[in-house]
């Protein structure tokens, strides 16, 4: 039987939201049919922002104390939803999903980073999909930073995945020519990684707080563990699909 290519797939809440300011059902209904037609082929672990915009649907918080201990707090009500709505709707693709909370201290003890591989690797065998978040409670880098890039990244490595899936916004990353010219351009194929740093122009996304330069640092964990990183728009439909057909343009960093 063929080893099956193992993809970490990394989705922010722009992606999720769709750019609103509500999660989207129909855009993880669109992963979930993506997943269940590569099943076959494919294994999947998926790195999910999103708990803060689900929370936001529902609360509004008052809080004399810093900016950071709402947002933790969304996250902590958030998060239940985030997961229940995958669990619906990836069972009606017939696949099943597990949660798996993680903090950058996880990835700097032997002990912790063995747990997670093992337990990751279980789940998988059995034909679960993890689906992983930063433990925002207990860590506020990612909330600060990053957007779960890092995070992405740092998992991917560690479990030496097959392949990093970034979903963003953008058709990959631009030449900044074009970007200063209003006709964006996608660098499709990426083989100098320090050349490819300045292209970058720095922004953020309105609901994650990561931008294409935490994605491009993202990308060089992966590529420090010998792990091919694409950069792919995940607003459109099929766009995982669309990539391993080549019938979308984002950015291949080898």
């Amino acid at each position: 039987m063929q080893k099956k290519k193992r993809i970490l797939l990394k989705v922010g809440s722009n992606t999720l939201t769709k750019e609103t300011d509500n999660i989207s059902r129909g855009k993880i209904e669109d992963i979930a049919n993506q997943i269940a037609h590569l099943k076959d082929t494919c294994e999947f672990v998926i790195v999910s922002s999103g708990a803060i915009a689900v929370a936001k649907q529902f609360v509004k918080l008052e809080s004399k104390g810093k900016d950071i201990n709402v947002k933790q707090a969304l996250a902590s009500i958030g998060q239940p939803h985030l997961i229940r709505i995958y669990q619906e709707i990836f069972r009606e693709y017939g696949l099943l999903t597990s949660q798996c909370l993680l903090s950058y201290s996880d990835f700097e003890k032997q002990e912790s980073k063995t747990n997670i591989v093992n337990t990751i690797n279980v789940l998988v065998s059995n034909s679960y999909i993890p689906i992983i978040n930063e433990n925002d409670t207990v860590a506020t880098d990612e909330i600060k930073f990053g957007d779960n890039d890092k995070l992405g990244a740092l998992t991917a490595s560690l479990l030496d995945v097959d392949l990093f899936i970034i979903a963003t916004n953008t058709n990959g990353i631009y030449t900044k020519e074009s970007i200063e010219s209003n006709a964006p351009k996608t660098i499709e194929i990426v083989e100098d990684f320090e050349a490819l740093k300045n292209e970058i122009v720095n922004s953020k996304s309105s609901h994650g707080s990561g931008g294409m330069e935490s994605k491009i640092e993202a990308a060089s964990v992966a590529k420090n563990s010998n792990i091919e990183t694409w950069i792919v728009n995940g607003l459109e439909d099929n766009f995982i699909l669309n990539a391993f057909e080549n019938k979308a343009p984002f950015t291949k960093i080898k």
